[in-house]
């Protein structure tokens, strides 16, 4: 196990009715807040009603900007970080899912940033400043609401890049199960193929003695497996709910990558994808983790052995290991078949033009993972694998 810091400063309040208390928890910040949301479904809900009259029984004044699209755009992000800058804002109000709070953590990471906050992806400059930033969460899938990190899509040349820093943690999150009764069936799996994959980025590691986080991982991973198609098939059902949204907070806040040095690869695989063709996260890595899988399963296949065992119940077959980690990487994509995702990307009509175009900006800045490094080669040989 290696040596780790944990920190995480978020603030969760988890349970029915809790977005009442958004206006309280956000006064803590100021008095001058940006609304940021997407685009009509929290008013068709009534949840944007009840936000709005709870920030103005504190006295917040509010500053809204709606508007935000899957896989967030900067184009939107730099018209929030000139709202903050011309109204002085205090803090950030991110109501909805990862694309929401992305866009609104790349707000917060630009508002006390004299240059363009696409500098912030390219590396130009680091983060330091943050403005406060609080969640309501409608929907389970990226954990952004306690991560520090950020993705956001750049139009001009379709970039999908990502920033980490601890500062872009939100201040709080409110989890209330039952906002996410009206996501179609689509985005629901979307999201369940989100954080197994957070999940599975940080299970894939060369470290060793790791067996606390190895079998936290296999459980939480378990618990999506076993309430996953509940959610599909019974939206309105509370308790599975309630596992998927704590789920994919616990995949992503790092205590499942304590001691452990996890991949992500795939991830930045995926980023190219959906970039140049606007994907769904979710589909995308339903696509590519599977693809991954079997380009790199050979170079620890004891830890794909012991992820198909614990992970999917498969019997060890001690004479053909081999025949036991491809079991486990079939399991997974049928399991991702099975709830409505893609698992090629003929699938969702993505053919070989812009492979190689792909497979050079995902490694332009050097290999890619560290379970196994990647090289341009390598990625586009995974795409092929994916076809």
């Amino acid at each position: 196990m290696e040596n780790f810091i944990f920190q995480n400063q978020t603030k969760i309040i988890f349970g029915k009715d809790e977005e009442h208390r958004v206006g309280k928890e956000a006064s803590l910040y100021g008095k001058k807040l940006l609304l940021h949301y997407g685009g009509g479904s929290i008013k068709k809900s009534g949840l944007y009603d009840n936000v709005i009259k709870s920030l103005k029984e504190q006295n917040i004044e509010i500053i809204e900007l709606g508007g935000v699209q899957p896989n967030p755009r900067v184009s939107l992000v730099r018209e929030g970080v000139k709202l903050c800058k011309q109204h002085n804002i205090d803090s950030i109000l991110a109501v909805g899912g990862g694309s929401v709070i992305d866009s609104a953590k790349a707000i917060a990471i630009g508002a006390h940033y004299d240059g363009d906050v696409w500098d912030f992806f390219e590396g130009k400059t680091q983060v330091t400043d943050c403005l406060p930033l609080g969640v309501v969460l409608t929907i389970p899938a990226a954990g952004s609401e306690t991560s520090g990190g950020t993705v956001i899509t750049n139009e001009e040349g379709s970039y999908k890049r990502a920033v980490g820093h601890g500062n872009m943690r939100p201040a709080f999150a409110i989890l209330n199960p039952v906002l996410s009764y009206t996501l179609p069936s689509y985005q629901t799996a979307c999201g369940v193929t989100d954080m197994m994959s957070h999940i599975l980025e940080r299970y894939f590691t060369n470290d060793k003695n790791v067996e606390l986080t190895d079998r936290l991982c296999e459980a939480t991973l378990k618990t999506i497996i076993n309430n996953a198609h509940t959610v599909i098939n019974e939206p309105t059902d509370y308790a599975a709910r309630s596992e998927i949204m704590w789920a994919g907070t616990i995949a992503h806040n790092d205590s499942l990558n304590t001691g452990r040095t996890g991949d992500w690869a795939s991830h930045d695989i995926e980023h190219e994808v959906s970039g140049i063709y606007d994907i769904a996260h979710g589909a995308g890595l339903a696509i590519i983790f599977p693809a991954w899988m079997k380009y790199v399963y050979k170079h620890d296949i004891n830890r794909f052995v012991q992820y198909a065992n614990r992970v999917w119940d498969v019997e060890i077959d001690l004479n053909d290991l081999e025949k036991t980690a491809l079991a486990g990487i079939k399991k997974t994509e049928e399991f991702f078949h099975s709830i409505g995702m893609p698992i090629t990307l003929n699938e969702v009509d993505i053919d070989v033009e812009y492979f190689a175009e792909m497979a050079e900006k995902a490694t332009e800045r050097g290999p890619l993972g560290n379970f196994v490094k990647l090289k341009k080669d390598d990625v586009l040989a995974i795409y092929h694998l994916a076809k």
